[in-house]
């Protein structure tokens, strides 16, 4: 999760990322923004992040993002 969190931090300094739950709702996250962090997701964890995932629900905290990327290694 540390490293889902500095990833995070490159994107976007400015959010808490550890109490933040409206990451996509509450527009900290814009789609280009969201296209960085599946590139360094990719990157980081050696995933591949499906198109049919990419939707806010996964995306509107860290801890969807790294339940996510937790699914992802798993398969």
């Amino acid at each position: 999760m540390e490293q889902l969190i500095e990833i995070l931090e490159e994107i976007n300094p400015e959010v808490d990322y550890e109490t933040c739950d409206d990451l996509v709702d509450g527009h900290y996250l814009t789609s280009l923004m969201i296209i960085s962090l599946i590139a360094g997701i990719e990157d980081e964890f050696d995933v591949t992040v499906p198109t049919v995932e990419i939707v806010p629900e996964n995306f509107n905290s860290a801890e969807a993002i790294w339940a996510l990327i937790q699914r992802l290694m798993e398969e």
